[in-house]
């Protein structure tokens, strides 16, 4: 295909797909569940306000939100779904008082006649919408509302102190009292009360609830809807027609076979001299290896919670770093490493595309070091502080816990980021200008390039479009902008892009192939990324047109990682065509795991999750982090090491290595993570799928299921995954500091003079 046509498809799908992206936003903001003015009971009690349901959130929020437990599926493992587990007890009181009442016995006790009665009776009571739109009044019964004051006495006991509830406490994880201030454990009553009110009303006019009948639980008729079923089928064809068409394109364009004779027999990076500037990146890298040393010893911590609940291994930690803290920097540090290594990488890169150094670029790079220093250190220690409960509503939004999984991190944080990626972008383009401006074969690349590091320091700014008490529905839209758009795609386009510069200046891959096998998986990913965010919000009180939507395209995402095998072929390939590239064995070995983790985590571990009648049942369930794991680390995490080795080999070009920490490192930390997977994280989501599917999301995420033998066993064997894991991390760092004292380099040979 000619490059010109690539790039006006490019332009075409970018267009068409941001559009129907905001268009269907737009009806997020439209037909999100509504807040009522005020809940009041048939007897005239007012149980609770906007201002306490909206507080609530933010009380959520604080005390680390999605980082303990979920709302509507989004968040941690370990404490139950509240909104799940809400609507749970709410109706087991109601279905018991009437029980008492009608047959002086517990509904459990009751013939299936009986129960059947009750149960009909019970789901037209809940699922009738008594909202009313002019007034903004929603009024429940007088049992209903019994129903919330029972709940809410469970849940100001469990939040608190009381003694009753510690075995519980202990299993959530939940240190005693994380909520001190009783009128915040008031708010975030009225909070849950609201997330579960959404998920069994109806809408208007429709026989399916806000959430689209999320959760699974047949007791209040919340059933898979005929869209959930119709668009599952619809994403499986989607998948199979795209397999077709990228099938015929990989046979129109093969290049996985390589002539040897045609390379360079020499490196052609040999005679590379770094700039300051580029010399300057490698503080970067001492900083990654740190923070995933540091990252991996808090998922460490966190993943024992699940076990011990309040310790690690008889050491109580709970009280100085209870689980939503360990938890949120876990994720946390992960996405600043990766990010960094990229931007260290494109730091690196942009000088030795162009040479061109500009004036100042070192001193600018050295200043980006310092502003991402401060950001880490300062978000981390305002998450800390939020959970802690020592900020304000205000303050903890801008400098404490926001409550949202992978952007944490409050909005100082967030906006003081935002500006270092200008920084970045500035300092990337200032370098590559004289390139941009020069006629030459590697301009088209270099505009995409450009095109890319653009798009990661705009669309971070998605992250700041929700405000501290914005409605749920709408921060989840925002939110999946900068995890799926910009996390998952502008960054792996951007990575994309700086893997083929380097094997152009290489000179092993030609730079019409590069050009247009960029500008070819750009607008594979645009044309099923872009729309496809919306798999993740199928139940977040969105209309089921974000199903249809989501189904659809999001089976298209999958489509090139099925084709992955080639690209892990054509890589090895290059690591052996010539005696020059065997010096970039283990980086090149990194970018083949990322093919491989591409294709095993984001696409079979991606799509075992993404179609809508799977992530009904396993919504917040332990098949996530398989995907997660598998796609963050496997994918992004594999990209940052391998491109930190390229710029690591770069800076040391003259020596040769001494690989042999680094080959334990590659093939520990892909073994550790396939095992972490496969014996206890799988397994476990599988368990909990059945008893989803079974009895309800309730029951999944319950302690009384979760704290099974089984379940138990299974969390325990993840030591074995995790310590051959931690094992070449460990061997990863001695390399890279190895490199710096010497034992990871032999300095008798040099290569090149």
């Amino acid at each position: 295909m000619k490059t010109k046509t690539l790039w006006v498809l490019f332009a075409a799908v970018t267009l068409v797909c941001f559009t129907v992206l905001g268009f269907f936003g737009h009806e997020i903001y439209r037909e999100k569940p509504p807040i009522p003015k005020a809940v009041i009971s048939s007897g005239g009690n007012q149980l609770f306000t906007d201002h306490e349901i909206k507080d609530g959130q933010n009380v959520w929020q604080s005390i680390g939100g999605q980082e303990i437990g979920t709302i509507w599926g989004h968040g941690a493992y370990v404490a139950p779904d509240w909104s799940a587990d809400w609507l749970h007890r709410e109706y087991v009181f109601i279905l018991d008082k009437w029980s008492q009442n009608q047959f002086g016995t517990k509904y459990d006790n009751l013939m299936e006649e009986q129960q059947a009665m009750l149960k009909t009776r019970l789901q037209k009571a809940l699922r009738e919408n008594t909202y009313n739109t002019s007034t903004g009044i929603l009024n429940i019964s007088d049992e209903r509302a019994e129903a919330i004051m029972n709940n809410i006495k469970y849940y100001s006991g469990l939040f608190t102190d009381d003694p009753s509830l510690e075995k519980v406490r202990t299993a959530y994880a939940m240190p005693v009292n994380l909520i001190k201030d009783p009128i915040r454990v008031k708010d975030i009553n009225a909070f849950f009360f609201w997330a579960a009110w959404a998920c069994t009303t109806n809408r208007p006019n429709s026989r399916i609830t806000y959430t689209n009948n999320w959760p699974p639980d047949q007791m209040v008729g919340n059933t898979p809807s005929a869209g959930v079923v119709l668009w599952t089928g619809f994403s499986v064809i989607m998948l199979l027609i795209g397999i077709g068409l990228i099938a015929y394109y990989n046979a129109r364009n093969r290049m996985d076979i390589i002539d040897s004779s045609l390379l360079p027999q020499n490196d052609p990076l040999g005679g590379l001299n770094p700039t300051s500037s580029m010399k300057a990146t490698l503080k970067y890298y001492w900083v990654v290896v740190a923070l995933i040393l540091v990252q991996i010893l808090l998922g460490v911590v966190t993943a024992h919670y699940g076990v011990e609940g309040k310790g690690f291994y008889g050491l109580k930690l709970s009280n100085i770093l209870p689980y939503p803290v360990s938890r949120t920097w876990h994720i946390q540090l992960a996405l600043f490493w990766i990010a960094t290594s990229w931007l260290a990488a494109g730091l690196y890169i942009a000088p030795a595309v162009s040479g061109h150094e500009p004036k100042y670029q070192r001193l600018g790079v050295n200043i980006l070091f310092t502003a991402l220093l401060v950001i880490v250190v300062g978000s981390i220690a305002g998450e800390w502080m939020g959970v802690m409960q020592k900020l304000g509503f205000v303050k903890n939004f801008w400098f404490g816990h926001q409550g949202y999984e992978y952007v944490d991190l409050g909005r100082f944080w967030q906006i003081f980021l935002f500006a270092g990626f200008f920084i970045w972008l500035s300092l990337m383009l200032r370098a590559l200008w004289p390139a941009l401006t020069k006629p030459s074969v590697n301009r088209q690349l270099l505009v995409m390039f450009c095109i890319a590091t653009i798009a990661i320091a705009g669309f971070y700014g998605a992250g700041l479009m929700w405000g501290r008490q914005t409605h749920l529905s709408v921060a989840e839209y925002w939110r999946w902008w900068v995890v799926h758009l910009w996390v998952e795609g502008f960054f792996e386009v951007f990575a994309t892009e700086i893997a083929a510069f380097l094997f152009v200046r290489m000179g092993l891959l030609k730079i019409k192939y590069a050009t247009t096998g960029v500008l070819f998986s750009t607008i594979v990913y645009m044309s099923g990324g872009v729309i496809g965010t919306f798999h993740h919000m199928y139940f977040t009180g969105t209309p089921t047109a974000i199903i249809a939507l989501g189904a659809s395209f999001s089976a298209l995402e999958v489509v090139p990682l099925v084709f992955m095998g080639f690209e892990s072929w054509h890589n090895l390939q290059l690591s052996k065509a010539t005696p020059w590239v065997k010096a970039y064995k283990w980086p090149i070995y990194f970018i083949i795991s990322v093919s491989f983790w591409n294709l095993v985590g984001a696409g079979l571990f991606g799509f075992l999750i993404n179609p809508p009648i799977a992530l009904y049942y396993m919504q917040g369930l332990n098949t996530t982090p398989v995907h997660g794991h598998a796609a963050l680390f496997g994918v992004f995490g594999m990209l940052a090491i391998g491109l930190m080795l390229f710029v690591l080999k770069g800076l040391t070009i003259k020596y040769v290595w001494k690989t042999r920490l680094l080959q334990i490192a590659f093939w520990a930390i892909n073994v550790g993570l396939m095992l972490m997977i496969l014996i206890s994280l799988l397994p476990i989501g599988v368990l909990q799928t059945i008893a989803s599917v079974n009895h309800g999301m309730w029951y999944a995420r319950s302690p009384e299921f979760m704290q099974d033998p089984t379940l138990q066993t299974l969390r325990w064997l993840r030591i074995i995954g995790d310590v051959v894991f931690s094992f070449g991390a460990v061997a990863l760092g001695l390399f890279v500091l190895g490199l710096k004292l010497g034992w990871s380099v032999d300095r008798t040979k040099e290569l090149y003079s």
